[in-house]
């Protein structure tokens, strides 16, 4: 579910991480819900419907909740780890947030209107090739095509496209967890909490969440410095912005834990949360009382013109951007290992 409301932190807030009145009306809806997905997974399970498997291995990224967990982190720490190791992986995501829907090659400096914010992030900072578009299978296929060197695909949220074959299943959590344990819309699973997978991590801090359930392992974002929108390959010491006045936007699906990264910083920021894969207008970065504002990176791909232009044609070098990396505890890094042993390149 993408909708307004699988993406809205207010509404997720008051509805799906605590019982509300709301979550209560909309519980018969998510009982229904809850039988399509039963039903759909039967289909697969009965072979009545068939995955399409790959010729190489799948790695699928996702989460049983909608909204954002940290998925795209991990699937640049993946591509990255896997280069280290000797493979050659490719990533495919859906593109959401974007118009294309036919499988295309995604660089960079592609418009994330066209591609998508986390398509065109994927391109700018796994390494890898990475192809988007509304049918996963056809996107793996092209990629493949265009690409036979790749030994391995990576999907970035495609745990519920069961058309797409996959010979590993990652599924990450926040430190919300599971909410109040409702499915959509009622709460946040797309999924039942107790679908098993193969491997979960858990985006949360120590404090968080002190004890990991089995076969979980803990992941932390940490930050890897701030660059100015228009000079990203200039990191910036977070103490040059230190007591400045300072705003902070973010159209991700936690916008709390990215504002908690800044303060972790020492910056002390205003804070504007939007809903997730929000497409910014230029006005919306003008705010009084300010020296610099502060985002995601995946906001920064959508708002990188504006640092050239705004939308009264003055350039923006007041918009900075909080470069974020993954580290995972040793254990995943061997289960990865592990896996991978005995599965050759092709």
């Amino acid at each position: 579910m993408n909708s307004c409301l699988a993406t809205s932190p207010r509404f997720a807030a008051r509805h799906w991480y605590r019982f509300s009145a709301v979550s209560a009306l909309l519980y018969p809806v998510s009982l229904l819900f809850r039988l399509l997905v039963w039903a759909r997974v039967l289909l697969y399970r009965l072979r009545v419907l068939r995955p399409s498997i790959m010729p190489v291995p799948v790695i699928v990224v996702g989460n049983l909740t909608a909204g954002g967990t940290g998925k795209t982190p991990l699937v640049i720490w993946l591509a990255r780890t896997l280069r280290e190791r000797g493979r050659r992986p490719g990533v495919i995501a859906s593109g959401y947030g974007g118009t294309r829907r036919e499988p295309a090659a995604v660089t960079g400096s592609d418009d994330p209107r066209v591609s998508g914010d986390e398509a065109v992030l994927l391109a700018m900072r796994a390494g890898t090739p990475v192809w988007s578009g509304s049918d996963r299978v056809r996107v793996a296929n092209a990629l493949l095509r265009a690409h036979p060197e790749c030994d391995l695909l990576i999907c970035d949220d495609g745990l519920q496209h069961y058309r797409l074959g996959r010979d590993l299943e990652i599924a990450v959590e926040d430190a919300r967890g599971f909410g109040n344990g409702c499915m959509l819309p009622a709460g946040p699973l797309r999924e039942p909490a107790t679908r098993p997978v193969d491997a979960r991590v858990i985006n949360a801090t120590a404090e968080a969440r002190e004890k990991l359930p089995p076969g979980a392992y803990r992941m932390r974002l940490e930050p890897a410095g701030l660059y100015r929108l228009d000079q990203q390959e200039r990191n910036i010491d977070a103490a040059l912005l230190r007591g400045k006045r300072l705003h902070a936007v973010a159209g991700i699906g936690d916008p709390g834990r990215f504002f908690a990264s800044l303060d972790a910083l020492g910056l002390a920021v205003t804070t504007h949360a939007f809903a997730d894969h929000h497409d910014y207008a230029a006005n919306e970065l003008v705010f009084e009382n300010c020296d610099a504002v502060l985002m995601t990176e995946k906001d920064a791909v959508k708002c990188a013109g504006f640092a050239r232009t705004d939308f009264a044609g003055f350039s923006r070098p007041d918009l900075y951007a909080l470069r974020i990396e993954a580290s995972l505890d040793p254990g995943f890094a061997q289960f990865l290992e592990n896996w991978l042993h005995g599965r050759k390149a092709s």
